[in-house]
């Protein structure tokens, strides 16, 4: 007899396939123009460092291709020591764990704060890796919106309990979110915090793209609010900052990090000791030697290189999108979240827009409630000028004809 649906736990009834994993298999297709993934573009790659870092990492002996400790390389563990002192959060290395990538951080986080029935919060719309990170754990969903108003604790205790759990933890990107584009507030990133001293829950940070700011002035990161708060003492902190090289440097080497209080990176540490062992010594090596060598001049360079390539996509936007569509003018980040019609469904739409040589993501699958079928989500990171031109006209034209056939 093969194994049926009726072997697997019952965790894998929420396993869904990414729909951008799966979208990104039109980067292949001749002619088709890609605003779906948010992809780095390779040809900005610091390629001659990393492959003078890997040069380095095999010269110095077998120590880049043996086993290693868990917790991280601790050269690049000591980086990320002056890394986060400088956006405001004072740690050790003991407050740091390196991950197989901020994906495989976020799963990490999920296993360690969700059991079968909590309650997770996350924003309308939220980061679909994170979803499907948390989903292998069973959890329900409430919605947080600490910019335009929270429910208030008493609700979400009370809704949690319902459903037969507890409020477990709170999730955000607060700089330059993917899907949205957003940036919370400095009074929205307060809000967030008292609320989750009131529920007494652990925040996860997600700061993936928190160096890409092009525009505007930086807010200090969650967890630099929270231990400034708590007489700048990181092990009293509730929340977990989740950053990644992967938006930086390059996602290939699969390097990410946790910085959190030293109880949470233990058990974190324990985590991953069960999951891989750790993270390949010589891409933690290979990233130590990028991060000292290049990481200033390559955010420097890749900031320049993406804030063109948004402007260039909010003024294609402006010409060309009918009445009714609105969307987001990030600060930062990859991505543009643009809401249409009642009416439209983005799903829909993509299928005839492939058609037309244009693809992007539909929003729906960033909706923990399944709603925000009129929404789609567009990456300027890996298209030219001349292809966003192209691609929002296309895409315009199509909308047009759909919003009028509606009608």
């Amino acid at each position: 007899m093969s194994i049926g649906e009726t072997h697997y736990a019952t965790r894998a009834a929420k396993m869904r396939a990414s729909e951008i994993r799966e979208l990104l298999k039109l980067l292949d297709r001749p002619g088709v123009i890609s605003f779906a993934g948010g992809i780095p573009d390779p040809a900005l790659f610091p390629t001659d460092v990393i492959r003078e870092g890997y040069a380095a990492a095999l010269d110095a002996g077998g120590a880049a291709l043996q086993y290693s400790v868990s917790e991280g390389y601790v050269p690049l563990r000591q980086w990320l020591v002056r890394h986060m002192a400088s956006i405001g959060v004072p740690c050790t290395i003991d407050n740091i764990v390196i991950t197989s990538g901020s994906q495989q951080g976020l799963d990490y986080l999920g296993k360690l704060f969700l059991s079968p029935g909590d309650t997770a919060l996350v924003t309308w719309p939220a980061y679909l890796g994170a979803l499907q990170a948390f989903n292998a754990y069973e959890p329900r969903y409430d919605r947080l919106a600490p910019e335009h108003g929270n429910t208030t604790p008493a609700a979400y205790r009370m809704a949690a309990e319902a459903a037969g759990g507890r409020v477990a933890l709170a999730y955000l990107t607060p700089d330059f979110a993917n899907p949205s584009g957003e940036t919370l507030s400095l009074d929205g990133r307060r809000r967030a915090l008292a609320l989750a001293d009131e529920l007494d829950i652990p925040v996860i940070e997600d700061a993936a793209y928190q160096q890409l700011r092009y525009d505007g002035e930086d807010v200090p990161p969650l967890q630099a609010l929270d231990v400034a708060a708590k007489g700048g003492d990181i092990d009293r902190s509730r929340v977990t900052h989740s950053g990644s090289f992967s938006k930086t440097l390059a996602p290939g080497l699969r390097i990410g990090w946790i910085c959190a209080a030293r109880g949470v990176v233990q058990k974190l540490v324990l985590t991953k000791q069960a999951a891989d062992l750790h993270t390949p010594t010589i891409n933690q090596m290979v990233m130590h030697h990028a991060a000292e060598h290049a990481h200033a001049a390559q955010v420097a360079k890749i900031r320049a290189a993406y804030r063109d390539r948004r402007d260039h996509m909010l003024a294609a936007l402006l010409r060309h999108m009918p009445a009714g569509v609105s969307w987001t003018r990030p600060q930062g980040g990859m991505f543009i979240w643009v809401t249409l019609p009642e009416g439209l469904d983005g799903a829909e739409l993509l299928a005839r827009a492939v058609e037309q040589g244009v693809a992007f993501v539909p929003g729906r699958a960033f909706h923990a409630d399944g709603t925000g079928g009129n929404s789609l989500r567009l990456s300027f990171s890996l298209a030219d000028a001349a292809a966003i031109e192209t691609g929002i006209g296309r895409l315009g034209a199509l909308i047009a004809g759909a919003a009028q056939a509606a009608a």
